[in-house]
């Protein structure tokens, strides 16, 4: 069953109660939350994700809740724990979607050792993956969405999972994270649903994209990498485009990788084939009509 087929006081009582089952990457996690802002960011933004059954094996459960009951009170805040860790400290109460998400990606990040972990954005187009590597705040986010916006299938907003025996990506289809002005830019697309903006986060204001629908359906299906293109976003800059050297992109690369030190040889031989098989890329630019036609192009093995 969808969970759009779910009416939202019942998933919001579920949620509360036994918990949620939800795919999530490569696991299955289950959910629970009495908070109703969670709820109803569940509801909307994973509308089109199987909820299953309750009593369904999981790998991990997730909390998002109140610390006490005192604080519920005196000081509204939540935290986040997954199998009774609590990996950060409490938030403001009205952060709770937005650490549900951010709890999530710790849960893939710290756990799915079974892959090469890359910050990384990816997309898929015709079978063939490419990858956003960038330090935070280069608008890798922001150009994720505008690609989705274009057509590009969404496999990660924020973590590659590169599968160590043959390549691939796995995808990690969930909501886009986008911040502070980056949010008017993608509503201002039209064509993809942005959900409520959570002000005064470390991060400022942050909003969530939902996925679409067949980014969702789809996410058993992993990709292959074929483009590897680091992006910067500079207000009003002109769009430059290098050719980057492989010896450099795998550097790079390098210090992206959330495991790359705990699989040894392996990410070696992972990050290498992936690298080795890529075009590769350094663009600077101002907006995002000036990037996505030229990785449209890219796509279409066209000339720039």
């Amino acid at each position: 069953m969808k969970v759009s087929a779910i009416a939202s006081r019942r998933f919001a009582d579920q949620l509360a109660g036994p918990g949620v089952v939800l795919p999530c990457g490569p696991f299955v996690v289950r959910v629970k939350s009495p908070i109703s802002q969670v709820s109803s960011g569940l509801h909307r933004l994973y509308a089109d994700f199987d909820a299953i059954e309750s009593d369904a094996f999981v790998d991990f459960e997730v909390r998002v809740e109140p610390p006490s009951v005192l604080r519920r009170i005196l000081r509204p805040q939540v935290i986040f724990s997954c199998d009774g860790r609590i990996p950060f400290k409490p938030l403001p109460r009205h952060q709770a979607f937005a650490m549900l998400e951010w709890g999530l990606n710790w849960v893939v990040s710290t756990h799915a050792h079974d892959h090469l972990i890359l910050h990384a954005a990816v997309l898929e187009r015709d079978g063939s993956a490419l990858l956003l590597a960038a330090d935070p705040g280069s608008g890798k986010s922001t150009l994720c969405a505008g690609l989705v916006h274009a057509g590009w299938r969404l496999l990660s907003d924020e973590l590659g999972l590169v599968r160590l025996d043959d390549g691939r990506v796995v995808p990690v289809a969930r909501p886009i994270s986008l911040k502070n002005r980056s949010i008017e830019v993608i509503r201002a697309l039209g064509g993809l649903e942005v959900g409520e903006v959570c002000p005064d986060t470390t991060k400022g204001a942050v909003a969530h994209v939902r996925p679409p629908r067949d980014s969702v359906l789809r996410r058993g299906e992993p990709a292959m990498p074929a483009w590897l293109v680091f992006p910067k976003y500079s207000e009003g800059a002109a769009l430059e485009v290098e050719t980057e050297g492989k010896a450099h992109a795998f550097m790079e690369m390098v210090r992206h990788a959330f495991n790359y030190a705990f699989l040894g040889g392996d990410a070696f031989d992972a990050l290498a084939g992936l690298v080795d098989r890529c075009e590769i890329r350094r663009v600077r630019y101002g907006h995002l009509d000036q990037v996505v036609p030229l990785l449209d192009r890219l796509a279409r093995g066209e000339p720039r």
